[in-house]
């Protein structure tokens, strides 16, 4: 199962259209490169071909990714400055993730059908393994 498969059935299941799943996909996996790093995301990013590719290029920590500016993206830079780049992945995908126009809801379906998605890729164990390096997203995809 390749990344665009992941992207059709999320696209599916959460009724949301091409171009926005791919980014919500996107930005979920960007999320994940730059706070799960090590071998077991490379292992997971290898058992789902294209999921690298997305992920960069909706890469979270690229300037101006995650909002147009104003206060929001201001308080994103400064927390991303004090907490470090890996919070800031977090801060900024979440806010990339609620600039989408997606409601909460949308976005843990979304969340959901992605997880359960991968856990198909790239098994339960692997991609588990994954998201427990990330417990913050997890809060936040409602998982």
């Amino acid at each position: 199962m390749d990344v665009q498969n992941i992207v059709d059935a999320v696209s599916q299941k959460a009724g949301l259209d091409q171009a926005t799943t791919e980014k919500v996909v996107g930005i979920i996996f960007s999320v994940l490169e730059h706070e799960a790093e090590g071998t077991t995301l490379s292992s997971f990013f290898a058992k789902i071909p294209g999921a690298d590719g997305l992920a960069q290029k909706y890469d979270v920590m690229a300037p101006g990714a995650a909002s147009g500016g104003g206060l929001l993206s201001s308080l994103q830079g400064a927390l991303g400055g004090v907490l470090g780049a890996k919070t800031g992945a977090l801060v900024n995908g979440v806010a990339a993730l609620e600039a989408s126009g997606l409601s909460m809801a949308q976005i843990r379906q979304a969340g959901t059908t992605l997880v359960q998605q991968a856990e198909t890729a790239a098994g339960p164990e692997l991609t588990n393994e994954v998201l427990n390096s990330v417990p913050s997203l997890k809060g936040h995809l409602g998982l």
